[in-house]
């Protein structure tokens, strides 16, 4: 039986200062723990104007040149351009130690899709990680992806680790497609969406080398790993969306009906509660309809979302056509109640809010639909 190949493939944008050092340990380690296992090593290129090509190859290392640029982009050619059965990847800056690589792959070769290296822990060294990454980013995003995505037998420990080892063949029916920082939350998102068999392995994180300018931006890269995160997951803004509409729906027609209601001190579902309720029901629609968008381009669909986007186009113009002749109709309703006044002052009562309610959440969700039906024709 033949031995499983391997490759290491490095991302580098004018990395001339670290890439030896990076370079040095791959070598040492191909030649002396890995030397059973066939072992490619690759430098991606993304648009360098140091002289990282020429020490790439002069360590013998192969290049190749991705010009799109970024870090999901660099890392993803790379991957694409060797035909190996593992890939290990990390940083060119030396911050993740090439000496702990053998520990992934052999991890990995027992039958994991992914082996991730773990910084979270006692090995991790002073000053490696920012304040902000090592106990907000990192720990907040874990929390997200895990309870989004992850089975309680499949947790993941550090999301942002970026030294990981995976089958190469899993990756590919991944579909991975970010291009910048978000490639290593999609990645195991998607990992994740295809039951991929992960493992962790406790790994040293080492500070940036003195005057080295990092290429993470901690706020637009963390914002970009929330929104791949959340690009994800239609159902939690489906769930999220239905239950604070539902909510508010519920609390405006109780009021309409009830209100107002002495309980102790508080003097609730009256007119002031009801604009809140209103407040919320908008805000309510408008995460459902995130939701909505997201499903026109998903599998695995929420049964509501899956009927609204899947509506043929006579249903959508008579759905359509009959909520907004009702909703204005509340609308005018309200216009009648105004002009009994002299168009002076609207009467600020339970009824102008309950019907501003109904006209505001029947315009909002056909624009839901209609804006759903665009997306899907993108």
């Amino acid at each position: 039986m033949s031995k499983p190949t391997l490759s290491f493939v490095i991302p580098c944008l004018n990395e001339e200062k670290t890439l030896p050092l990076v370079l040095k340990k791959i070598f040492t380690i191909k030649e002396k723990e890995l030397t059973e296992y066939p072992v490619r090593v690759i430098v991606s290129d993304n648009g360098s104007s140091d002289k990282s090509i020429s020490i790439a190859e002069n360590f013998g290392a192969e290049v190749v040149h991705c010009k799109i640029r970024g870090y999901g982009a660099a890392l993803d050619f790379g991957i694409k351009s060797t035909d190996t059965d593992y890939v290990i990847f990390a940083d060119a800056d030396d911050t993740y130690d090439f000496n702990e690589a053998p520990k992934l792959f052999f991890e990995a070769i027992k039958g994991y899709d992914l082996v991730i290296g773990n910084r979270l822990n006692k090995n991790l060294q002073h000053n490696s990680m920012p304040f902000l990454h090592r106990y907000l980013g990192t720990p907040v995003l874990n929390c997200i992806i895990n309870f989004l995505y992850a089975r309680s037998d499949n947790k993941i420990k550090d999301c942002n680790s970026g030294f990981r080892c995976f089958n190469r063949s899993s990756y590919l029916s991944w579909n991975i497609t970010g291009t910048g920082m978000e490639f290593a939350s999609e990645m195991l998102v998607k990992a994740l969406n295809n039951k991929a068999k992960i493992s962790h392995i406790d790994i040293t994180l080492h500070p940036d080398k003195k005057g080295r300018i990092p290429h993470l931006r901690t706020w637009r890269d963390g914002m970009r790993h929330l929104l791949q995160i959340l690009v994800e997951a239609p159902k939690l803004f489906y769930l999220l969306g239905i239950f604070i509409f539902s909510f508010s729906f519920l609390g405006i027609i109780l009021g309409w009906l009830f209100g107002p209601i002495q309980i102790w001190i508080f003097n609730i579902l009256g007119i002031h509660t009801m604009l809140v309720l209103l407040f919320l029901g908008v805000i309510g629609l408008s995460i459902f309809t995130i939701g909505l968008g997201l499903s026109t381009k998903k599998k695995n669909l929420p049964k509501l979302y899956e009927y609204l986007i899947n509506l043929s186009e006579d249903k959508l113009f008579w759905f359509s056509l009959f909520t907004l002749i009702i909703s204005m109709g509340f609308i005018l309703i309200l216009f009648i109640l105004w002009a009994r006044n002299g168009f002076a002052n609207i009467d600020f009562s339970k009824d102008t809010i309950f019907f501003v309610s109904l006209g505001t959440f029947g315009i909002q969700l056909v624009s839901s639909i209609i804006f759903s039906h665009l997306i899907k024709r993108v």
